[in-house]
């Protein structure tokens, strides 16, 4: 009987024993499980911002980059203005040195005189030197290799076919063609040649016929020299 409470007893302690040890086990879990929670959300919480700053940090970067690239624009903008501005003070001085040397010519005029001419024939609405045209320019130029005080007038002429405007612009881009081959070709200073296009102007020939009007689609080219006057001077 003793025996049979004593077990029951034992059993009541451990069913007591048992629900107290839950209580416990509740109670201490319970905080636990709340800290947990509390983190998992700070954490979540740091990704976001953590996600925001590297976005943020991202397009920093982008604007930076872009920064850089119009700074490094301006950079070479001011480089193309800089150069530029020497290219016009360069010209700005030889202009001025070409103006010089035009005033030595027209103070002297009557002292120059015709030291060498040949003309050029063009095709219709042409204005493209052959190689026979360089030939005979080849040849004038030479001439002015031993001169010191000279100029070289070009004249541009057409014929009377096409209207008026057209033939003065291109009576024009035929002696600006022989002016940049004696300048680029044979080494004539620029600033030693005088240009003009006349158009229909100032036939050879007066005719309307094919021949006529081949003998007018010209370029008159003259060198005059002043070397024979100074030389007497002396």
């Amino acid at each position: 009987m003793r025996q049979s409470v004593l077990i029951s007893l034992l059993g009541v302690a451990a069913l007591v024993s048992g629900c107290a040890t839950k209580k416990y086990v509740r109670a201490t879990e319970q905080p636990i499980s709340d800290k947990v929670d509390a983190a998992t959300s700070t954490n979540g919480k740091q990704d976001t911002e953590i996600a925001a700053d590297e976005a943020n940090i991202a397009k920093n970067a982008q604007a930076i980059s872009a920064t850089d690239e119009r700074v490094a624009a301006a950079d070479r903008r001011a480089g193309d203005a800089m150069t530029k501005a020497n290219q016009v003070d360069q010209k700005a001085d030889k202009n001025a040195a070409d103006i010089v040397a035009l005033r030595g010519v027209v103070a002297n005029i009557d002292d120059y005189k015709p030291v060498g001419d040949v003309t050029v024939l063009f095709p219709l609405n042409r204005a493209t030197l052959s190689a026979d045209d360089k030939a005979q320019l080849d040849m004038l130029a030479s001439t002015t290799s031993n001169l010191k005080k000279f100029f070289v007038a070009v004249e541009g002429f057409t014929d009377k076919t096409g209207p008026a405007d057209y033939n003065l612009q291109l009576s024009q881009r035929r002696a600006d063609a022989v002016v940049v081959y004696l300048a680029s070709q044979k080494n004539v200073p620029f600033y030693q040649i005088r240009t003009v296009g006349l158009g229909a102007e100032q036939p050879v020939d007066p005719g309307n016929n094919r021949a006529a009007r081949a003998k007018n689609r010209r370029v008159e080219v003259k060198v005059f020299s002043a070397d024979q006057a100074s030389a007497q001077a002396r």
